[in-house]
């Protein structure tokens, strides 16, 4: 099993920036691939951007393109999302999971996160 506890989420203005973390603990050596979700109430589980653990290989979802930064440090078993320029449209609860292979569909992640709640208020 991996573990996966995420922090760093809170209440911010538009306009405003967060840094979420995600630390992953476990067999942590079966993980290839790291993404960041995300669930605004009453919607699905969405994709925000992911990051391949061993080349740093990163991609983004369209709306997040150029506002969020997707990072990893492989000593620490820790990813991070840099939110810049946040919107009102970006809250919700953010989940880090974890994959053995690389895909930006929930369903090819099979870990998860508890999640933290991103809130930006306009």
């Amino acid at each position: 099993q991996v573990q996966l506890v995420e922090s760093g989420g809170g209440l911010v203005q538009a306009g405003g920036s967060l840094r979420l973390s995600c630390a992953a603990s476990g067999r942590t050596y079966i993980v290839s691939v790291m993404g960041w979700f995300r669930q605004a109430p009453g919607k699905e589980r969405e994709f925000v951007a992911a990051i391949n653990w061993s080349t740093g290989r990163t991609e983004y979802a369209d709306s997040e393109k150029g506002r969020f930064t997707i990072s990893r440090d492989n000593a620490k078993n820790t990813v991070y999302l840099q939110m810049n320029a946040l919107k009102p449209e970006d809250t919700g609860i953010y989940y880090c999971a974890a994959s053995d292979r690389y895909g930006t569909s929930v369903t090819t992640y099979k870990f998860w996160g508890q999640g933290t709640q991103v809130t930006v208020s306009s």
